[in-house]
């Protein structure tokens, strides 16, 4: 198993490469920017649809009613993608740009806009359909966002643009500094079009959608899934968070066959489509990745070692929000071989029972996306419109992962608790020992007869000193942190454990949590910005940004990280010593 974790290990920095990868972060951040519009959307969805269950249907015009708001959000998402994904490739891009040379990102946000309107906008004669500007259009949305800027880049770069006299204001020069990218970026993609729909009769989305429709298919059968699953908890257990790799290659699938599921349940049919968002949250990832939401339960009521039953009980509440890196970092699993088979296996085993639910027993999918912090079994009950099917899938899903889980935590349980025993049985002698030789030694005089300090008063001394010292030193001026992670779960606690400490000691301090791509722009207002163990791969993005505006950039180990979310004296000291 050594040879295994050693052979993984090695390939950590090339996984890191590709979470890290420019064009692989913008998609990502690009749909995390748009999450608001798919949470907001889908309360609409859910006041239409979920009094379904009991046999209660709106009356058509109010039904009606109540979607307009969906239909024009949710029904909008790929135009909203285009411009989310735009602005973070070219946050990116800018880092690599003179300061006095940046590319304008309202400006490519508009021309990424109409190019991907005209890419996949349907003409017909009852005017136009808007039916690819939604979550079918979202690969043609990506593709279009992280080409724009790169037009944009080329052009500033190389001074491809109107360039105005030095008397003409700064924002009128900058508008006709903007006029060739836009022309270019807006004309690239008209062209392209008009050839696309000449020569295949359809327009890019419309050809993506074709081309990607085996891909789509595989990714619902049993091996589909499981890769996609497995491959999570592959990733995180190298230490990469997993997610940042895998979730951009399926999350346009994942919110296309949500949005299919709810139009199939209109119509009348079964929701089919196992892969969605919500199935990668809920089922893959119960408690986070790996499907640790029974685990921590199984370390607070039956481990018999102190490390893991402390840990269950100081971890249960976050796990079962799916904010597990407590446990990820805290047992540790990350890069534990013991763990390895059942971190990896149970999300497998989790979305196969998922589907074949779905296939076999005629359960519904997933058809609302609810937030991924919503506790599991609660949340895959109210995804699936509360199909009643769906209560024994909850059910048997943990009985199965506990199952998964019982013997590899039986394993490493043992084993903590004969550590622990054997310290305690050294720690018995040693203070036995002590004890002796304290009781016959003679306390060490000067040459004037005054009694010596022993080595251990003075340590104790010392400590109290220091104490004191730590106690007394406070911040002197105002202290802006900003804690990143990858979902915005455990540097949530991080930040709030720094502000209940500042409120407490009245300290200029203020911290801000963040996932990885929100809000970066923030950056520039901060004065520390701490990075999670998850997002080691990022390291060198965000160490761009901080240098761009002059922060500075801490970051942790796993144990350390979660000793801070927990311990608001060491989360302070940890700033003080940083600043």
């Amino acid at each position: 198993m050594d040879v295994i974790t050693n052979r993984i290990e090695k390939m950590k920095p090339a996984f890191e490469k590709i979470a890290a990868n420019a064009y692989v972060s913008a998609i990502r951040d690009g749909f995390i920017a748009s999450m608001p519009i798919i949470l907001f959307s889908s309360l609409f969805i859910l006041v239409a649809y979920v009094p379904n269950a009991w046999g209660y249907h709106w009356p058509t015009n109010v039904e009606n009613n109540i979607m307009i708001a969906y239909n024009y959000s949710m029904g909008l998402l790929a135009l909203f993608v285009t411009a989310t994904t735009a602005k973070n490739l070219t946050d990116t891009k800018n880092l690599d740009l003179p300061k006095t040379n940046q590319m304008n990102s309202v400006s490519i946000i508009l021309a990424a806009e109409i190019a991907f309107i005209i890419s996949s906008i349907v003409q017909n004669k009852g005017g136009a359909d808007l039916t690819y500007l939604g979550t079918q259009g979202l690969v043609a949305s990506y593709l279009v966002g992280l080409i724009v800027p790169n037009i944009y880049y080329f052009c500033i770069k190389n001074n491809v643009t109107i360039k105005m006299p030095p008397q003409v204001p700064q924002n009128i020069s900058q508008t006709f500094k903007d006029v060739i990218p836009m022309f270019l970026s807006v004309t690239v993609f008209w062209a392209f079009s008009l050839l696309l729909v000449t020569l295949t009769g359809k327009n890019l989305a419309q050809l993506i959608i074709a081309l990607l429709a085996p891909i789509f298919s595989a990714s619902d059968s049993y091996i589909g899934l499981a890769f996609i699953a497995g491959a999570m908890g592959f990733f995180w257990f190298v230490g990469v968070q997993g997610p940042s790799i895998v979730a951009p290659a399926v999350s346009a699938i994942e919110v296309t066959n949500t949005a299919d599921n709810l139009n199939l349940i209109q119509a009348g049919h079964q929701a089919t489509h196992v892969l969605a968002q919500n199935a990668q949250d809920y089922v893959m990832n119960m408690g986070g990745t790996g499907s640790t939401f029974i685990l921590v339960f199984l370390f607070l009521f039956l481990a018999r070692s102190k490390q893991l039953k402390a840990l269950g009980k100081a971890s249960f509440i976050p796990v079962s929000f799916s904010v597990n890196e407590p446990i990820l970092f805290g047992a540790p699993i990350i890069m534990n071989p013991i763990f390895f088979v059942p971190f990896v296996v149970t999300p497998m085993v989790n979305i196969c029972m998922f589907k074949f639910f779905i296939e076999v027993l005629g359960m519904n999918g997933m058809m609302y996306t609810m937030p991924w912090v919503i506790p599991a079994p609660i949340g895959i009950l109210v995804s699936t419109g509360f199909a009643p099917l769906a209560f024994v899938f909850v059910i048997l899903s943990l009985v199965v992962d506990a199952f998964i889980w019982m013997p590899f935590m039986r394993s490493y349980d043992n084993s903590l608790l004969a550590g622990e025993n054997e310290k305690a049985k050294e720690e018995g002698l040693a203070t036995a020992t002590a004890g002796a030789s304290d009781s016959d030694a003679e306390p060490e005089t000067n040459n004037d007869g005054t009694v010596m300090a022993s080595s251990t008063d003075s340590a104790d001394s010392s400590d109290s000193d220091k104490t004191a010292t730590d106690d007394d030193s406070t911040l002197d001026k105002e202290t802006a942190v900003m804690v990143i992670c990858a979902g915005g779960g455990t540097s949530g606690i991080l930040a709030n454990a720094l502000n209940k400490m500042a409120k407490e000691r009245n300290l200029p301090l203020s911290a801000a949590a963040r996932a990885y791509g929100q809000d970066m722009n923030m950056i520039q207002d901060m004065d520390l910005v701490i990075l999670a163990p998850q997002m080691e791969s990022m390291k060198g993005n965000v160490k761009k940004i901080t240098d761009k505006y002059g922060a500075k950039l801490a970051t942790t180990s796993g144990k350390e990280y979660i000793e801070l979310t927990r311990d608001p004296e060491k989360s302070l000291k940890f700033v003080k010593d940083h600043i």
